[in-house]
């Protein structure tokens, strides 16, 4: 009985001393990221969470232009880390949302291959960590194609009709009339972009399928004999089937960096630095390559590349620095593309 009244006694003073310094269990950190829907290897991510016991709140966006709007209406806060294109990247830093990076908090910065470093939208090395770089391809079946395809205004042929897969992205598409028109992906000219949509327009017979995310399954399927795929998409198209034929176009060929960066405001930035530098380990940066199938910009990541993802990639590399970059253009030119873009939907359908 004593017992029982002593240890109800130590319970009762335990339970005080608890709510007078507030003794509760400890909150585990969190770390807010902003991209695309799986656009990190799971694993990775499980064994970042387990190895900082932190959690990680993950937030699909639909869109570049989702994530700007939902960082604006933030102020530069609620997300850690964020994963986007870099036309909308640079426009983010222009409004100063974006962080400096910590150099210091990121001792795997020096993987990072110098020919990724430098770019338009970071010229100084800044504010960015680079995690996709790609290249738009075409790629077609020749056992399907009675033409040699060369470049964009293959497209075109009449024997193509209804057989051409194309990717969800306005400034691409049309980048490609203006590609075969001597003009840049970043044309600004209402005249030339008229006359663009023109030559867009006559395309759309041709068109069997506009999409963004599975564009390559249709070209594997058998549904179209041509598309035009980002590199991600060329990579598992090729993967599936060696025998296509990829084609950079004669014309000139588009180049894009998806890159890494903390918002000016984020709630977590030490856990968002851990996580970036996480990212650039070697080893790490291996499976992201893998994982998106985009190219790889982190040198110590090449030792642990597979045989089939450096053969997929062994000609992109030099043709990167051919591309051209997609910027952000005036509003009343943007105002055009969209336009003309979505003209060229209802055509297509």
């Amino acid at each position: 009985m004593k017992i029982k009244r002593i240890v109800c006694v130590c319970l009762v003073l335990v339970m005080a001393f608890c709510g007078f310094t507030g003794c509760k269990s400890k909150k585990k950190a969190e770390l807010n990221i902003l991209t695309w829907e799986g656009y990190f290897p799971e694993e990775l991510l499980s064994s970042f969470e387990k190895e900082y016991d932190v959690k990680i709140n993950y937030t699909n966006m639909t869109s570049n232009e989702e994530m700007l709007s939902k960082l604006e209406n933030a102020k530069g806060g609620d997300y850690d880390v964020i994963l986007a294109s870099d036309y909308i990247i640079k426009m983010a830093i222009d409004e100063g949302l974006v962080s400096e990076l910590d150099m210091d908090k990121l001792p795997n910065y020096k993987n990072i291959s110098d020919n990724y470093k430098g770019y338009y939208y970071d010229e100084n090395n800044r504010y960015t960590v680079p995690y996709a770089p790609g290249i738009p391809y075409i790629v077609y079946n020749p056992e399907k194609v009675s033409i040699d395809i060369t470049g964009y205004e293959s497209l075109w042929d009449a024997s193509l009709k209804g057989s051409v897969c194309v990717m969800d992205n306005e400034r691409v598409v049309l980048g490609m009339a203006l590609k075969t028109m001597g003009k840049s992906f970043n044309e600004e000219d209402e005249g030339v972009l008229l006359k663009a949509a023109d030559k867009l327009y006559e395309l759309a017979p041709n068109i069997r399928v506009i999409d963004g995310n599975y564009a390559y399954r249709y070209l594997i399927d058998g549904e179209v004999s041509v598309a035009y795929l980002y590199t991600s998409s060329v990579i598992l198209a090729l993967n599936e089937n060696p025998n296509l034929k990829v084609v950079a176009p004669k014309e000139g060929l588009g180049y894009g960096v998806d890159a890494l960066f903390v918002p000016s405001k984020a709630p977590n930035k030490d856990m968002a630095f851990k996580f970036l530098n996480y990212i650039m380990d070697g080893k790490n940066a291996a499976a992201v390559a893998e994982w998106t199938c985009y190219l790889n910009p982190n040198e110590a990541a090449n030792e642990y590349l597979s045989d089939w993802y450096k053969s997929a990639i062994a000609n992109m590399e030099d043709d990167k620095d051919k591309g051209e970059f997609i910027k952000d253009v005036k509003p009343d030119a943007l105002d055009t593309h969209t336009k003309i873009w979505e003209e060229f939907l209802k055509k297509v359908k």
